[in-house]
C-alpha cells in the first residue's frame, strides 16, 4: 500500500526539529528512493563501490532544494530504521556538496528524542572522525560511477537551520 508523504509536515519545531523521512538505513549499500508517482520506496540502484550509508539517510518532506528534490537529510543513529520511517530529527549541521555542477546539501540530524543524542546541538558536539566519515562517503561515493561530486565541506547548525528555512519557504512558493 503506497503513502502520500507529500501529507507529511516538514516538522513539529521548524526549522530546529524537524521530520526526516528515511529512504536508506544506515549501513545499506542500496539507493533507494520515494517514488513521487506511487508513493512507494523503491530501489533506484546499488552503489558501485564497497561504501555504504554512515547514517540513517532520507528527506525533509515539504521543502525543495536547489537541486529541485526535497532537502537531504543524514540522521546519526545507533541502530538503522527502515525505509518509510519517520524521525523527528534535531538539526546540528550543514554538508555542503555539488553533484554534476548543481548544490546538493545535506542536513546533519540526530533523532530528537534519544536520550543519547540529548546533548548534541552543533557539529562542535560530534566526533571529528564521523564528520570525516561522511564527508569521505560523499566525496567518494558515485566515483566509480563517473558522476562529479564537489564537497565543500561543513557549515553550522545555524546555517542548516537557515538552508532548512529556504528549502520550507521555496516548497510553499511553488505550490
Amino acid at each position: 500500500m503506497a503513502f502520500d508523504f507529500s501529507q507529511v509536515p516538514p516538522g513539529a519545531d521548524i526549522p530546529r526539529v524537524v521530520n526526516a523521512i528515511v529512504e536508506i538505513p544506515k549501513g545499506r549499500r542500496s539507493k533507494f528512493e520515494l517514488c513521487k508517482k506511487t508513493g512507494l520506496i523503491r530501489l533506484d540502484r546499488y552503489l558501485y563501490s564497497s561504501s555504504h550509508y554512515p547514517g540513517d539517510y532520507g528527506f525533509i518532506p515539504q521543502t525543495l532544494a536547489e537541486d529541485g528534490d526535497p532537502l537531504d537529510v543524514l540522521v546519526m543513529v545507533n541502530e538503522p530504521t527502515f525505509s518509510g520511517c519517520l524521525i523527528e530529527t534535531r538539526v546540528i549541521g550543514l554538508f555542503r556538496m555539488k553533484d554534476r555542477g548543481q548544490n546538493d546539501y545535506k542536513i546533519l540530524g540526530v533523532p530528537h528524542s534519544d536520550p543519547l543524542f540529548a546533548e548534541y546541538q552543533n557539529l562542535g558536539d560530534v566526533a571529528s572522525h564521523y564528520l570525516r566519515e561522511v564527508e569521505h562517503f560523499f566525496a567518494t561515493y558515485k566515483q566509480l560511477e563517473g558522476a562529479l561530486v564537489e564537497p565543500m565541506g561543513w557549515a553550522t547548525a545555524e546555517d542548516a537551520v537557515s538552508e532548512v528555512k529556504s528549502s520550507v519557504l521555496r516548497f510553499r512558493q511553488s505550490h
